[in-house]
């Protein structure tokens, strides 16, 4: 599966791969991959890494804003071929290691099956691994608070409700924020455009994940690269507002 990359601000990389993203920060010769895709978009992350001119070996941690399939899919492959770390929040590491699952259930897709375009996204997902075992054997919590001695510097910054240690990723110098699945800008289950919350049945605790858009809210930055969609550019404050208004 074949992933579109976009260079969105200095040493800063937004890829699209198939329904979900993925981010590269770069400086230097050294990377942090933030998220990996679904496990059938191993060729296109691999490819990605190449084409900013890195490799898996490169890669100097992977950070996981959470740990459902689409996100987590080659982190235990890049930590057992090349010893890469996987930081996750401390709340996520259990869910990372698979001792317990937050994800969209058979059943649920199945109850929201009229809904325009949840069936072929859920034939997608299942095409690309969503229901493998993408286990990580030894996730990590965040090595502190930030911001953290990778590169790009990234903050993490806990947004829970769509799992419960679900975080996204400021970069105040660079103008950026990773929102990961707390904020998306647009989804195959979705007919809406912009920002916006994933539909009800994806979110573990959905008053909480309301409620974690004030927090995307109250950071500064003009560049959003969400979980899904295309980048959003414009104040991520702005777009934390309209999101919470549509989720009203």
């Amino acid at each position: 599966m074949r992933a579109t990359v976009r260079h969105v601000a200095d040493g800063t990389y937004l890829v699209h791969g198939t329904h979900t993203n993925w981010v590269i920060l770069t400086e230097g010769d050294a990377v942090t991959l933030i998220d990996t895709g679904y496990p059938g978009d191993r060729a296109g992350l691999l490819a990605s890494l190449a084409e900013v001119g890195s490799s898996p070996g490169a890669v100097t941690a992977v950070l996981i804003t959470h740990a459902h399939n689409d996100h987590l899919g080659s982190a235990e492959y890049l930590s057992a071929a090349y010893g890469t770390p996987v930081y996750t929040h401390e709340a996520e590491v259990p869910h990372a290691r698979r001792d317990f699952l937050h994800q969209v259930s058979v059943g649920q897709v199945l109850r929201n099956g009229w809904r325009p375009g949840v069936l072929p996204w859920a034939a997608h997902a299942l095409r690309s691994g969503g229901t493998a075992d993408v286990a990580v054997t030894a996730p990590q919590p965040f090595p502190g608070a930030g911001p953290l001695d990778l590169p790009g510097r990234p903050v993490p910054v806990h947004t829970p409700g769509h799992t419960a240690g679900h975080c996204a990723f400021h970069l105040p110098g660079r103008g950026v924020v990773v929102s990961g699945d707390a904020l998306v800008n647009g989804h195959p289950t979705s007919r809406t455009e912009g920002p916006q919350m994933l539909t009800d049945m994806f979110h573990h605790e959905r008053a909480t994940a309301v409620a974690s858009l004030d927090v995307l809210g109250g950071l500064d930055g003009d560049l959003l690269l969400p979980g899904h969609g295309p980048l959003y550019e414009g104040s991520v404050r702005d777009a934390a507002r309209l999101a919470r208004e549509r989720a009203h």
